[in-house]
Formats: C-alpha cells, sequence, structure tokens
C-alpha cells in the first residue's frame, strides 16, 4: 500500500521558499482586492529636462562634479523607482493614518504658509511696532554705586550698629578717605560701574537690588541687607531704561517683526482652510481653544 504522506511529499510542505510564495500570492492577491481594476496611480511618468538638470545640479552640490551619462541614468531611474513607488503607495493608501507622513505634510503646509509672509516691512511699519511693543526692547536700567560690608557671620548683633556708626560719620564727612577699611574684607567687589539689575543681583541678590532702587544718587546710605550681611552704598550714578533708536537696533526688530508676521499669516492661512471643513469633536475635546 502506498503510504498516504510519502516523505518526500512532507518535506515538500516544509521548504521555506513554498512559504515564501505562497505568502507573496496572499499579498498579491489582498493588493488585487483592494485596487479592484485598474489601480488608480496615473500610468504616465514624465521626466521633463527641468527634473534632469535637478538631479544633476543635486548631485553636482553633494560631489562637487558634474554627474557622468552613465551616473545621470542612474540618477534618473532612481527617480523613476522612487515615483512608481510613490504612487503605489498612495494608491493602496499606505500614506493614510501614518503619524510621521501626516506631520510631515503638515510641516510643508506650514512652510507655504511662512512664505506667504516673507515681506519686506518699510521702516514706518518697524517704527510702528517698535514703538508698540516698547519692552520687548527697553534697555535695562544701569546703576554705578559702591559698597562698604558688614559682616553678621563675623560680628553678630553687633554687625547692624557698627554699620550705622559709620553711616552717621560718612554722612557727616567724619569717615577716612577709605570707607571700605572700616568695613569688613570681602569677596564681594567695593563696586560696580553701569551694572544691571539682573548684573547687581547677580552679585548681591534679588533682595539687594529691591533696596537698591530705592537709595537717592549722591549720598552714603543703609544698612541693606542681603544673604551676605548688611552693606552702606552710595549711588553715583542712575541711568534709568531707555528705548533705544531704530537705527540702533533695526535688524533686532526687523527679525521680531517678521516671526510675528509669520506667526500672524500662518493664522489667517488655517483659518480660512479650516472655514472649508465641517469638523465635529465629540467628547471632551470638543470645546475649541
Amino acid at each position: 500500500m502506498t503510504p498516504i504522506n510519502p516523505p518526500h511529499r512532507a518535506s515538500f510542505w516544509r521548504e521555506p521558499l513554498l512559504h515564501f510564495l505562497l505568502i507573496g500570492a496572499a499579498l498579491f492577491a489582498l493588493y488585487g482586492l483592494l485596487n479592484r481594476g485598474e489601480s488608480d496611480a496615473p500610468r504616465e511618468i514624465v521626466v521633463s529636462e527641468a527634473r534632469v538638470a535637478a538631479l544633476a545640479e543635486n548631485f553636482a552640490k553633494t560631489w562637487m562634479r558634474p554627474p557622468t551619462a552613465e551616473e545621470l541614468s542612474g540618477l534618473v531611474e532612481d527617480y523613476v523607482r522612487e515615483e512608481i513607488y510613490y504612487r503605489e503607495a498612495l494608491a493602496i493608501g499606505l500614506d493614510q493614518d501614518d503619524t510621521v507622513i501626516r506631520r510631515r505634510l503638515r510641516q510643508k503646509m506650514e512652510f507655504i504658509s511662512e512664505e506667504l509672509a516673507t515681506t519686506e516691512p518699510t521702516d514706518a511699519e518697524l517704527q510702528a511696532y517698535l514703538d508698540a511693543h516698547r519692552g520687548k526692547f527697553l534697555e535695562p536700567s544701569a546703576t554705578t554705586f559702591e559698597q562698604v560690608y558688614f559682616s553678621t557671620e563675623r560680628r553678630g548683633d553687633e554687625a547692624r550698629p557698627a554699620a550705622e556708626r559709620l553711616l552717621a560719620a560718612l554722612q557727616s564727612g567724619r569717615a577716612g578717605a577709605d570707607p571700605a577699611a572700616a568695613g569688613d574684607s570681602t569677596l564681594l567687589p567695593p563696586s560696580m560701574e553701569d551694572a544691571t539689575p539682573q548684573q547687581v543681583a547677580g552679585t548681591f541678590g534679588e533682595e539687594f537690588v529691591a533696596q537698591l532702587d530705592e537709595v537717592p544718587v549722591g549720598q552714603w546710605s543703609g544698612p541693606l541687607q542681603s544673604p551676605y550681611g548688611l552693606h552702606l552704598v552710595r549711588v553715583v550714578e542712575r541711568a534709568d531704561g531707555a528705548l533705544p533708536t531704530l537705527d540702533r537696533i533695526r535688524p533686532v526688530v526687523l527679525r521680531e517683526w517678521q516671526v510675528e508676521q509669520a506667526r500672524r499669516v500662518s493664522d489667517e492661512f488655517y483659518e480660512a482652510l479650516r472655514g472649508r471643513y465641517d469638523v465635529r469633536v465629540a467628547g471632551a475635546g470638543a470645546a475649541r481653544p
């Protein structure tokens, strides 16, 4: 009697090549179901002279030389291959529900809207923008002052009375030529010149800056508190923050204007596109920000 499953027939069904062919046939059948009849992808591919020139130019930029005839032919064939795969991928919907592709297409649309905003403003427009956004461009105030330090860590409760005694002497003109010599040694600078609030805060702390703003110009005052101790301070000069002229900061104003213009045009472009759709959102996300 002949065996039901001869050994050579059983091994045939275990062949990897057969499995590959069967999987391929299944995929081909699925492709046919998804694309009943002709594919929606256009059948004609035209590689124009401009496209060939662009391929050659990109090659030259990369390799610093023009492509040979053989290389150019390879570039064209690679472009055709890419175009075919692209069209067939679209035809079977491979672009749908792909987060990477969706984001890339969104970026391309946003680039289009940004191109709409690439206009050169007039000086009058920039001046109006500067005036309307003074806070962005206002130069910070600057203070020149000197200080005498008293260590609360070393002197304890005696630090404040000692500072007040020196302050009285300084205000009456009875102090020596070097007031700092009556204070304590420190790594803090004895003075700062044209220092912005940020620079002063970086050295003496935010609390010191707030007190320094209240010190009158030209006389010794204090004692002011800092994280390091107490300070007698004399403000030599104080310059309020000022708005620079457009000529001085034109590149900065232009950059800020362009950023805001691009954002505005992009928003208007999006709203115009959104108006073409009936958007319905279910559940908690229904409220539009």
